[in-house]
């Protein structure tokens, strides 16, 4: 990431998952506009399966069947592979970056931000070591496996990420698990798809169910921390940097493409 002006704060509510990443990809303009960086929390509307922007997924779901069953789809901007919003809450951060620095520096720094508000609440996290070879997205899901620099608990993934940088700036979003949801991927898949091994949860690391709102405090009270204040950003202003992409995330040729 480049020099920053300064961070912005925003606590958005649940919406739809094409609400959410029109969000994702407007912040993205803005910190290209600004020079600012925004950390973002936010929830869905309805359970959600997100797939990464270049993952195969037409013949693993079905968006009717998914509707009848009470699911929601949407399709990532950024990468990787199928994970399930439910028993989650989901961060971005959106930045200027140098497009010269190498991603994994951006990624390191954004998730020495999320280790530090997952310490508040009592969990220790530690980044994963990068896999002899890195998977391709086929059939596994998101939580299946941590890819390198992830945060993990025992070695198993507690937080899910994925980062875009394009034009001069970056996104990075993803999952920290509060409960564990994703075998149900399994069961809404029409093809055989192996079912992944337990994730790291927030309530399984500490032994007591864990609130959004407590996860949303820590990560505000992280960002504080450790940039010295973060002046909050209105929902309005942010629904008028989305406006522009909504109809893309909207669209089912988007989200079904592959």
């Amino acid at each position: 990431m480049t020099a920053i002006v300064r961070w912005r704060w925003l606590d958005s509510p649940d919406a739809p998952g094409a609400e959410q990443m029109a969000t994702d990809e407007g912040l993205m303009a803005r910190a290209r506009e600004t020079g600012e960086a925004t950390l973002r929390v936010y929830g869905w509307a309805r359970p959600t399966l997100s797939f990464g922007r270049h993952e195969s997924v037409r013949e693993r779901f079905d968006a009717a069947d998914l509707a009848r069953r009470g699911y929601d789809a949407v399709r990532r901007p950024t990468g990787g592979r199928v994970l399930l919003h439910e028993g989650d809450v989901t961060y971005s951060v959106t930045a200027p970056a140098n497009d010269a620095e190498p991603l994994r520096a951006a990624f390191g720094r954004i998730n020495a931000l999320l280790a530090a508000a997952i310490a508040r609440l009592g969990v220790r996290t530690e980044p994963a070591v990068a896999p002899a070879r890195e998977r391709r997205p086929g059939r596994d899901a998101c939580f299946a496996a941590p890819s390198a620099g992830e945060l993990v608990v025992g070695g198993r993934k507690l937080v899910a990420s994925a980062q875009l940088r394009a034009d001069g700036a970056l996104l990075q979003h993803g999952s920290i698990l509060l409960a564990d949801r994703q075998a149900t991927l399994a069961t809404l898949s029409r093809v055989p798809m192996p079912p992944p091994a337990p994730a790291a949860t927030l309530a399984s690391a500490l032994g007591r169910t864990v609130r959004p709102e407590d996860v949303r405090e820590a990560l505000r009270d992280a960002l504080v921390a450790q940039v010295g204040g973060a002046e909050p950003l209105t929902v309005e202003e942010a629904a008028r940097y989305a406006r522009p992409h909504a109809a893309r995330f909207a669209d089912p040729r988007w989200t079904w493409q592959r």
